[in-house]
């Protein structure tokens, strides 16, 4: 008997489009969640689902399986955790030559304060603020389908507020003599991106673990963001 594939395990097709598979992994996530139907909840199964969705729920890793398949041989591509690593590092260059190139001046820190920090810091406030509140009312019931949409358009609010912040902070050089604040802004950008992938990771398996580990993450940001204030206080 042929082995299942990762698509007859998430019951899609093989021409289902992202959308689709992380439909139907959150359908499955939820029948077989314990705390949903213990009677019928299979660690087994859940472990089975989880690996399918972690190669096909991935567009690069979906390819290679696909080719593999087909016999095709390729290089193997970047999996997310990669990609993510190499956003990273293209951030940290982009930091680096902005230090390089900045002559400090009075002017210059005015200019960066108002056109830069300021917006950004507003759009790192959108993010974080309502986390408390969104997660307090999906508790009421995660299972409940309008309560974890509500939940996820937070989310996806919160990817468009992020790529906003993450523009203006890379629109202007900093002067050097902010190169701390820069520096807590930078990492502070970094640990609400991989909150809210961690988060989202949650809403289509129901494991707590992505949870915590994402409220963890918006801690340090927070933490972060605080430092950056305190910095810009002693600018002044």
């Amino acid at each position: 008997m042929a082995q299942e594939t990762h698509y007859q395990i998430l019951e899609v097709t093989e021409t289902a489009t992202q959308a689709e598979i992380k439909r139907a992994y959150r359908r499955l996530a939820k029948q077989f969640h314990p705390d949903r139907q213990p009677d019928a909840a299979s660690h087994e199964q859940i472990a089975r689902i989880n690996t399918a969705y972690e190669v096909i729920g991935d567009p690069s890793r979906r390819s290679h399986y696909d080719q593999q398949r087909q016999g095709i041989v390729s290089t193997d591509p970047s999996a997310s955790a990669t990609q993510r690593g190499q956003r990273t590092a293209d951030l940290q260059n982009l930091y680096r030559r902005q230090r390089q190139a900045t002559q400090s001046s009075e002017v210059q820190v005015d200019a960066w304060l108002k056109l830069v920090y300021a917006p950004v810091d507003r759009l790192v406030a959108k993010i974080m603020s309502p986390l408390k509140g969104e997660i307090r009312k999906l508790s009421a019931d995660p299972f409940d389908d309008e309560l974890m949409e509500a939940f996820q358009a937070y989310l996806d609010q919160c990817r468009i507020w992020l790529e906003q912040a993450q523009t203006k902070f890379q629109s202007m050089a900093n002067p050097a003599n902010t190169a701390g604040v820069a520096a807590d802004i930078y990492h502070c950008l970094s640990q609400l991106e991989d909150g809210i992938d961690e988060i989202e990771r949650f809403t289509f398996s129901y494991e707590e673990s992505y949870l915590h580990t994402g409220q963890e993450l918006y801690r340090i940001a927070r933490q972060l963001r605080q430092e950056a204030k305190e910095r810009v206080k002693q600018l002044g």
